[in-house]
Parts: structure tokens; sequence; C-alpha cells
């Protein structure tokens, strides 16, 4: 419920963080803008220097878009410091492993210059030999658009405090 503090919630509590699992996505994160700096320090990162992400003067010219665009890894990396507090917190939990992704799709472009938000909803809730397994679905956007930018499916585990 948007508004609402955190509630905390035993991890191996499955019948508990079942009932927060929800078709609709909870609220927005604070917008983040991007800038040609950051993409051009990614590219530098990553060896990506494709120019559709780099090269303005050319990116005006020749690109359907009508100017550089975001990588869409990017994008994800950014995930972590976009997400918004989650809907409760984990109680008991020794640590949290991402165990990577269900999926990942890169549904729009993101021009540079725009701001993009994240909102995410939790899908499902298993048991683990380890632990519990959620597997969140994030969607970024630019904000004010209506189809996401990138779509991933989130699987973390909270491995379990042992007593």
């Amino acid at each position: 419920m948007p508004g609402m503090l955190p509630q905390p919630i035993e991890v191996r509590d499955l019948d508990a963080l079942r009932g927060i699992v929800s078709e609709e996505f909870g609220p927005w994160s604070a917008a983040l803008l991007i800038t040609q700096d950051m993409v051009d320090r990614f590219a530098e990162l990553t060896g990506d220097r494709q120019w559709i992400h780099v090269d303005v003067e050319r990116a005006r010219r020749e690109s359907p878009f009508g100017g550089t665009i975001v990588h869409g890894f990017l994008l994800l990396s950014l995930m972590p410091s976009l997400r918004p507090p989650q809907a409760f917190v984990p109680v008991n939990a020794a640590s949290t492993v991402n165990l990577g992704s269900g999926g990942l799709r890169f549904l729009s472009p993101v021009p540079v210059g725009a701001s993009v938000h994240l909102r995410e909803r939790l899908k499902r809730v298993e048991a683990h030999r380890r632990g519990t397994l959620l597997t969140s679905e994030v969607a970024i956007h630019v904000v004010g658009a209506a189809r996401p930018a990138l779509l991933y499916e989130l699987q973390l585990l909270y491995l379990a405090a042992t007593a």
C-alpha cells in the first residue's frame, strides 16, 4: 500500500511473503537524469562505444531516434540505485544473494537527456534449499512514458540465518 511503512517479515514465512505478491506494481522511485557523460563513462568502462550511444553529431544526423540513446545494460546497472524501499523488511536473513534473472527485455529506447524511474512488484515466493527465493518484476520507464524501456525479472535468494 502506498504510504505504508515496510513491514517486518520472517524470511522463512512463505505465507506472509506470498501475501505481498501482487499483479500491481508498487510506487515509482525517484527520477534519475541520464546524461551523455554517464553514457560516455559507461561506454569507456565496458568497451561498448557503438556510435548510437556516444557520437552525438552522427546520432543527430543518422539515428532513427534523433540523438544518442542509453545503453540497455547501463539502464540495468542503475537498477540497484533506482529501487525504492521494499514493501517488507526481511527478518532473520543471514544474507541476500542475487541469483540473476528469469528474463530481461529492452522494449523501448531511452534518449540521452531523459529521466528514468523504476517500479516493481513481487511475482513469486518459493522455498529454496538454502532459504527463500523471491522473484520480482522490475520496470524502468522514461518519466511520463507508458511503455517500459526495460523489464527485468529479478531473483533474490534470502539465506536463512541459522540459530
